[in-house]
C-alpha cells in the first residue's frame, strides 16, 4: 500500500548521552531505522548540535538544552553537576521537543541512551514507548550489572572473577571503573550502574552487541534479549 502524500510514517526520537563514544552507536541504529522507512529524530543537546559540521546522514537534529549550551559537560566543572542539570533541564525540553511534534508527526518511540535513564520517566508521562540503548558490548553491560546488583564487589577483591556468560577474569580485565572504583573513578562507575536503575520498566532494551561473539553472555543476562540481524 503506497503512503498517502503527506502522511507521517513512524516517529522515532533518539537520544544520546552527549559524548562521542555513546553517539557514534546511536548515529549508526538511527540511521539503520531511518534506511526501513521511519522518520528519526535525534535529540542532542544544544552545545553538540552547534559543534557538529553535518548532519548524520538523514537524520533530523533538533537540540534540546542540558543547561550548559555554550559549552556542555565541559564547562560544567564536575560531572555531578553537569548530570543534575542534564536531568534536570533535559527533561524538561526533551518533553516540549516531543510536543513539538504532537500535531504534525506525533513521536511514537522514544530511544534513549541507557546513561541517561530519567528520559524512560519522560516517555512513560507522556505515552510513548520507551526503549533503551546500552551503547557497550554485552559482556560489559553483564560485569556492570553484577556490580549493580551487589553480585560484584567493586572493586573487586581476589584476583580472579566468575561472571555468568564470561570465561574466568583476571581483575585487570575488568572495566577500570570496576577495577578501581576510587576517586575519579567513583563517578564514572555511579554514572554507567545508574543504566539499569530502572530498566526493567522499559518497554524494549536495545544492546549494541556481535551475536557471534556474545552469544553466551546474551544468554546468561538476567532478561529477554533478541539479537537482530
Amino acid at each position: 500500500m503506497e503512503k498517502e502524500e503527506g502522511a507521517c510514517s513512524t516517529h522515532v526520537l533518539v537520544l544520546p548521552f552527549p559524548a562521542q563514544g555513546h553517539m557514534n552507536p546511536l548515529f549508526q541504529f538511527s540511521n539503520r531505522l531511518a534506511s526501513k522507512g521511519l522518520k528519526v529524530t535525534l535529540a542532542t543537546t544544544i552545545f553538540i548540535a552547534k559543534t557538529m559540521k553535518s548532519h548524520p546522514g538523514s537524520l533530523i537534529v533538533d537540540p534540546i538544552s542540558d543547561g550548559f549550551d555554550d559549552g556542555g559537560w565541559a564547562v560544567a566543572g564536575d560531572m555531578n553537576i553537569y548530570k543534575e542539570s542534564f536531568e534536570a533541564v533535559g527533561s524538561r525540553t526533551l518533553a516540549e521537543l516531543v510536543e513539538k511534534y504532537s500535531h504534525d508527526c506525533p513521536v511514537k518511540c522514544l530511544i534513549y541512551d541507557s546513561h541517561i535513564p530519567w528520559a524512560l520517566d519522560v516517555a512513560k508521562k507522556l505515552g510513548i514507548v520507551g526503549a533503551s540503548f546500552f551503547t557497550q558490548s554485552c559482556a560489559v553491560d553483564q560485569i556492570y550489572y553484577n556490580v549493580s546488583r551487589g553480585l560484584l564487589s567493586a572493586p573487586v577483591q581476589g584476583r580472579t572473577v566468575t561472571i555468568p556468560g564470561l570465561p574466568l577474569l583476571e581483575v585487570n580485565d575488568l572495566p577500570s571503573f570496576v577495577y578501581y572504583a576510587l576517586g575519579s573513578y567513583a563517578i564514572f562507575l555511579s554514572g554507567v550502574l545508574s543504566q539499569f536503575s530502572n530498566f526493567e520498566k522499559a518497554d524494549w532494551l536495545l544492546f549494541n552487541t556481535f551475536d557471534k561473539l556474545e552469544d553466551e553472555v546474551g544468554i546468561a543476562m538476567p532478561l529477554d534479549i533478541e539479537f537482530l540481524p
